[in-house]
């Protein structure tokens, strides 16, 4: 095959995989997106702080839900292909997120309307679980040694690409409707959306070609022989949900949360906010393929180990100057500087997450890394952003959450990655393989 048929195909298998990975993402945000919407529905109580932090407490409970996910659907796709696997999480997410689209308000039928809401939240979590990783593992299958980086980029790429269409559409809902309709009924509508959305992403996902590399196993294990092979490994699997911590919580922090946090910290309007996070979609895009490509010419070591520091050293000073000065340029930019360190950050850690993993339990291994991380560090990151603001009032104290992650990163990057300031990692079959 000649090398426009090959970026043709490559093309094609980075579409069809990521194009599921756009859906469950869109989905599984919109939830905190809306939280001051669904707080107003869902969660009745007459302090609005209360209301928020049960809100995000649903929240978080998905993200608790994704290490379940991630073990038991990660085994599954472990054992029967990444495509049968990836069309069972793509089915799960659906369920979870028509139940949130329909279920009445609390005014409505009462107690049992949070119930349902949870219910949704809970299986959108534990498809989430292995979404991620699940599309990961087959971009870096399906990459080469010297375009890993670049190629599984685009996983978080496409959630980029949702994140913008969500807060277009947010943008949008503001301006046509009140803020009585948006609250009412307003804020369902992003997820009917979603809904209408599955058919097509089900066309995308049958037609997913299984990897090379799963095709080539002999034999495949059995889930006995992977929750083995798995304990056995669980110093890199530990590893991993470190260093997936930075990812987790700044993505969370710089999409979910922007919209509370310039609306309610900051005082600023909601198109504002809305504006601002399709400013960081945009912004991710650009910089998490950067973030490959360079760790594809360098090495991923230099760059996971620069961007950690960096973001330990200049967060706080960062957010306290948009405290200091409320605009929404200054945002803008504050925003845009979270995005580098995010994008340049996460474009490498993939790749680097997806080549430490022992081959037979490439998925559940990458999937429960980065799931134990988006629970304990991302899913936690709109509530406790909002209880350190609340009880410090100190808007600019969110930044200690941040450098907590950052802290965990750099540590877990440079024992995975020990070796030459050029040490990169490959797919290695069994357990961590170095190449200098």
């Amino acid at each position: 095959m000649d090398t426009a048929k090959q970026r043709s195909a490559t093309f094609k298998k980075i579409l069809n995989v990521t194009s599921g990975n756009f859906l469950e993402q869109y989905d599984f945000f919109l939830f905190g997106f809306y939280a001051t919407y669904i707080a107003a529905k869902f969660f009745h109580s007459e302090n609005e702080y209360v209301s928020l932090m049960m809100t995000f407490t649903v929240f978080a409970a998905g993200f608790l839900m994704r290490p379940l996910g991630a073990i038991f659907l990660g085994a599954y796709v472990d054992k029967v292909g990444r495509r049968k696997g990836l069309i069972v999480t793509l089915s799960l997410m659906a369920i979870g997120t028509i139940l949130i689209t329909f279920v009445p308000s609390y005014d409505a039928i009462g107690i049992i309307a949070p119930i349902l809401v949870v219910i949704g939240r809970l299986l959108q979590g534990f498809s989430a679980g292995v979404e991620s990783g699940g599309v990961s593992i087959y971009l870096a299958e399906i990459a080469t040694d010297k375009n890993r980086g670049f190629i599984t980029s685009w996983q978080s790429g496409s959630q980029q690409i949702a994140v913008v269409f969500a807060a277009l559409l947010g943008y949008w809902l503001n301006n046509i409707l009140t803020h009585a309709q948006v609250s009412d009924w307003g804020w369902r509508i992003p997820f009917l959306i979603g809904c209408l959305i599955i058919p097509l992403i089900f066309v995308f996902r049958r037609t997913l070609e299984e990897t090379e590399d799963f095709k080539a196993q002999k034999t495949h294990p059995t889930s006995k022989e992977i929750f083995q092979t798995l304990m056995s490994n669980w110093r890199i699997v530990l590893a991993g949900m470190m260093m997936s911590a930075m990812t987790t919580t700044t993505f969370y922090f710089i999409t979910v949360y922007t919209t509370v946090y310039a609306k309610r910290t900051l005082e600023m309007s909601i198109t504002d906010s809305l504006l601002a996070t399709v400013f960081v979609g945009l912004s991710n895009f650009f910089w998490l393929p950067m973030g490959g490509l360079l760790s594809d010419k360098i090495g991923r070591r230099p760059v996971l180990v620069g961007i950690t520091t960096l973001a330990i050293f200049t967060t706080y000073p960062v957010l306290s100057w948009l405290v200091g000065h409320i605009s929404f340029i200054n945002l803008i930019i504050a925003l845009g500087y979270f995005s580098f360190l995010f994008g340049m950050y996460n474009g490498t850690m993939v790749a680097t997450l997806a080549e430490v993993m022992p081959k037979r339990v490439r998925t559940v291994g990458f999937s429960l890394a980065f799931s134990l991380a988006a629970a304990i560090f991302g899913g936690m990151t709109p509530m406790a952003c909002t209880f350190l603001v609340e009880h410090t009032g100190n808007a600019s104290t969110p930044a200690f959450w941040l450098m907590l992650a950052a802290v965990c990163s750099l540590i877990s990057s440079l024992y995975l990655c020990r070796g030459s300031k050029k040490t990169e990692t490959k797919i290695s079959p069994e357990s961590i393989e170095i190449k200098a």
